[in-house]
């Protein structure tokens, strides 16, 4: 039998995936395993190096057994974006990994933001300054533990970390390498940069960064038995997750030039630039700018917590029904929960989704940010509540899009909430642009596994990989509602004006947790 199936690993925030697809793009199996980590009370959040290993080699050996691991023409490997994981000479891990939730380097963020360097750093990478970036752990390390800087040979992210346990590769991609340490237009580090963040002394720790979209490396003989896949089966190191998610669920357009909103764990808004040339900065210095690749580049603004505000809300939920002698899990107020959505009150309340203990980084940047319910009074309901976080989300969204300049003529929507009727309703309405979902269910590892398919010849170009992968699974368009999209306006004017008025709030906040913590 023919070797005609593709594996993608996406390890994200809360699941680590294995997905294998056939040269058509067909999904035909899929092994998961749930993520743990640790949060810790300096706003640490941590992940365990070995452990995240262990489960990916399980996930890629529960599918290989699944499809048969002769069938296996090659393996791309994605994973949640930003963070630190150091390793030393022998590739041990140094201790645990720092995770984009990671908040404790909130100084370290304001310092680079009010550098001299800053335009240098922000003109070159083309992206903001935020909490869980690699080069704001390295200050605070610089700062804090040196010690760590010291031991370590290599600077890795999730996804460089897997790469060098299947490969012995050490090895980062144009994403994450370069949106902290480099610039834009030559995809790779930078002088200029590490001069401006003072952080040359550590350029020793950089891995080379390696275009999973050309290149490929063996499949060692320890993670072949680990796997069980073949020894020399090419991997692929792809892009960082959001920008796998953006190539397999449909950013990579040339001609529609759509924008892509992921709803997952984080909220991410995208722009497609089809060249260097089509890249537009904006004058606060916020957002990223990343490679696809071949030439395009994609712009986005990111909101730290999308879902989790969601996962927050219906917790609580689960929480006080289990007070009063239920049994219920957050999962089980989803059934039927759009229906009831849908019904409630838009405007009963305002939220602002800035549940993450980091702060917010998109379209604005500020650790101490936190989120709130405003405009609640004796009528305000549960439904109202959560309608509140869903028209929150909604308009942050909105809010992002607006930080990119013109919102794109058609919007492409991924990620778990995607599959919410109600909020591809609403985020029509508010951007008052038609939304298409794409029906891939694992737009990550199909990313990352049409980057495998670019190196190693199934696709000659990201525009044929699209077409072939994407473009037939590309669902309706839902068009904006007229009277939606009025509601969503005059929420929107309250939602930023009250916004404006909070940064003071947050910091006479951030001052009491500190005195009574």
């Amino acid at each position: 039998m023919s070797a005609d199936i593709l594996i993608g690993v996406d390890a994200g925030t809360s699941v680590i995936k294995a997905v294998a697809f056939d040269v058509s793009g067909r999904q035909i199996a899929i092994a998961s395993r749930r993520n743990t980590y640790t949060s810790l009370p300096n706003g640490g959040v941590e992940q365990n190096m070995q452990r995240t290993w262990e489960d990916t080699a399980a996930v890629l050996r529960e599918v290989a057994e699944t499809v048969g691991a002769n069938r296996v023409c090659a393996l791309g490997v994605t994973a949640q974006g930003d963070g630190t994981w150091l390793v030393d000479h022998e590739g041990t891990p140094i201790q645990d990994g720092w995770l984009w939730l990671d908040a404790r380097s909130a100084a370290e963020a304001r310092a680079i933001e009010t550098s001299e360097g800053i335009d240098t750093i922000y003109r070159h990478t083309g992206s903001g300054v935020n909490v869980c970036q690699m080069r704001t752990h390295f200050l605070w390390m610089e700062r804090n533990s040196p010690e760590l800087l010291e031991r370590a040979s290599t600077a890795f992210h999730c996804k460089d970390w897997l790469y060098y346990k299947l490969t012995d590769i050490r090895a980062t991609d144009p994403t994450e390498g370069v949106f902290t340490f480099g610039d834009y237009r030559t995809r790779d580090y930078s002088d200029e940069v590490l001069d401006a963040l003072g952080l040359n002394a550590y350029r020793s720790l950089l891995p080379d960064i390696l275009d999973g979209a050309r290149d490929t490396h063996g499949l060692t003989v320890e993670a072949a038995a680990a796997t069980g896949l073949p020894q020399g089966l090419p991997v692929s190191l792809g892009y960082v997750d959001i920008m796998c998610t953006a190539f397999g669920g449909g950013l990579y357009d040339e001609a529609a030039l759509p924008g892509f909103t992921i709803l997952g764990s984080t909220g991410v808004h995208m722009r497609f630039a089809r060249t260097v040339d089509d890249v537009r900065l904006n004058t606060d210095r916020t957002g990223y700018t990343m490679a696809f690749p071949g030439t395009a580049y994609a712009q986005l603004q990111t909101n730290m917590a999308a879902t989790l505000n969601l996962d927050w809300i219906l917790s609580v939920g689960a929480e006080l029904l289990n007070a009063q002698g239920g049994d219920v899990e957050p999962a089980d107020l989803l059934a039927g929960l759009d229906d009831r959505i849908v019904t409630a009150r838009p405007g009963a309340v305002l939220y602002h989704p800035y549940i993450s203990s980091a702060g917010e980084r998109g379209p604005f940047t500020n650790p101490a940010a936190r989120a709130s319910f405003t405009g609640l009074d004796q009528n305000t309901g549960w439904f109202d509540l959560v309608r509140g976080v869903y028209d929150g989300l909604i308009l942050a969204a909105r809010e992002c899009y607006a930080a990119m300049g013109e919102t794109p003529a058609e919007i492409r929507l991924g990620g778990g909430a995607a599959r919410s009727s109600a909020l591809q309703r609403f985020l029509a309405s508010a951007l008052a642009r038609p939304v298409r979902t794409v029906a891939q269910e694992e737009a990550g590892a199909a990313g990352a596994v049409m980057m495998a398919g670019l190196a190693t010849g199934l696709f000659d170009s990201p525009s044929s990989a699209a077409r072939a992968w994407v473009e037939p699974l590309l669902q309706e368009p839902v068009e904006p509602e007229t009277e939606l999209t009025a509601t969503y306006d005059a929420l929107y004017a309250a939602y930023t004006e009250t916004r404006a008025a909070f940064p003071k709030i947050w910091e006479a906040q951030k001052s009491m947790r500190e005195a009574v913590s």
